[in-house]
């Protein structure tokens, strides 16, 4: 006889961009039910519920407030996925409530980056340690399939026979987000950095940490970074930009920066040392978002690029219909030649991350990815942007990293 399984209930906390993957991702993900969603506006969370009922996830009830939200008996589990400036605050209140017994979790998963800087990462890391909640981190790249099983191949058949690898490649590119707080140093905590690199450090990270280990088993000795404002600085994509925007963002008055290139050296244990070079952009115009990722290694190499899969599609110049994204994620075409994705939230780990992420809470064991990770990085970013505004390589562990605000965040930042 089939044993019945066990399902966990799922609360959706913000309803944008990040949180429609994780939707999608979840018509995938066995044992999980949606059952609560939770965003500052009714309409917001509405519009996910009905797409949750539509795509038999379930009866999600709709919330506006959050704490309402969190003590909800049948939420059990809580992905956090609201803008950066709400972060701090959002993880005050699932502490205040676990810690009275108001809420009951099973585990929380916090979407990338963990916060706007160091000082937010580590008092969100406090909160939700110090009141006993599970967390984990949402990195999706370090589950993206041809990452893990290219990772795989790579350290079963080239490092186990020539040696490690040294030098791990990772860039996320494409022409901008989606809303306008994205833009904002203030309320994002930076620009593209800020943004993106979290994925690219992650990654790299990722790769050249063996099979099997934890990636804090490389230990980050220095970053050295550079930051720079290339097209949205321009007067006419500013004045561009504050228009889309409605006058949200004037990068005339405080710009943010749209391209970002890091390097960090780790050392193993048996010190070697290996590199990751990172870099990102909202400056690249493609057929959509561009991710690729490089492994190499003594007597081998991997190579990912997820704009060349294994699909395209070509319209004439007399096929001109309406803009969209339902070619690739940051479309940027719909004549000539172009690349599709059959499914984006499976290419890019969404659909992995969250399998991985329920079976965790399930289980009450710890996540391959946490908090801890989610607040390593951020220190790497913040040492980035230090090395960025000093114009020097910055050593870790870095003491300045604790209250350091990057320029970009507090406004002041010249590009």
């Amino acid at each position: 006889m089939r044993k019945e399984t066990e399902v966990l209930g799922v609360g959706l906390l913000g309803s944008g961009f990040i949180n429609e993957f994780h939707l999608k991702a979840f018509r995938y993900v066995r044992e999980a039910e949606i059952t609560a969603i939770c965003s500052r506006t009714s309409e917001g969370a509405s519009r996910l519920a009905e797409q949750a009922r539509a795509w038999g996830l379930g009866e999600p009830r709709v919330y506006t407030d959050l704490r309402a939200f969190l003590q909800d008996p049948q939420v059990e589990a809580v992905w956090v996925g609201v803008p950066n400036y709400l972060r701090l605050e959002v993880a005050e209140a699932i502490a205040d409530e676990v810690r009275s017994g108001r809420a009951s979790l099973r585990g929380v998963a916090w979407e990338k980056p963990m916060a706007r800087n160091l000082k937010e990462a580590r008092t969100i890391y406090q909160a939700l340690t110090e009141a006993g909640v599970l967390h984990g981190y949402l990195e999706n790249q370090i589950y993206a399939p041809s990452l893990v099983r290219g990772k795989e191949l790579t350290w079963k058949r080239g490092a186990a026979l020539a040696g490690p690898p040294y030098l791990a490649r990772a860039a996320e590119e494409h022409s901008g987000p989606h809303r306008p707080w994205f833009w904002r140093g203030d309320l994002q905590g930076g620009g593209v950095l800020s943004d993106m690199m979290c994925h690219s450090v992650a990654a790299g990270w990722f790769l050249l940490t063996p099979l099997g280990d934890p990636m804090t088993r490389l230990r980050p000795e220095t970053v050295s970074a550079q930051i720079a404002g290339l097209k949205w600085v321009r007067p006419s994509y500013a004045e561009e930009l504050f228009q889309a925007t409605g006058g949200q963002v004037d990068y005339r008055q405080a710009p943010a920066e749209d391209y970002a290139a890091a390097r960090v050296v780790f050392r193993a244990p048996s010190g070697e040392k290996m590199l990751v070079e990172a870099s990102t952009s909202w400056s690249f115009v493609g057929p959509g978002l561009r991710l690729t990722f490089e492994l190499l290694g003594p007597e081998y190499s991997l190579f990912v690029n997820t704009l060349e899969g294994e699909a395209k599609i070509f319209f004439s110049r007399r096929v001109q219909g309406e803009a969209g994204e339902d070619l690739v994620e940051k479309q940027n075409a719909e004549q000539g030649l172009m690349p599709f994705l059959a499914e984006e939230a499976f290419t890019y780990g969404y659909i992995s991350e969250d399998q991985h992420m329920v079976q965790a809470f399930l289980k009450g064991v710890r996540p391959l990815t946490t908090l801890e990770e989610g607040l390593a990085i951020t220190e790497l970013l913040m040492a980035a942007y230090l090395s960025a505004e000093e114009g020097g390589t910055v050593a870790l562990p870095e003491a300045n990293l604790e209250d350091f605000v990057p320029a970009v965040q507090k406004g002041t930042w010249k590009p």
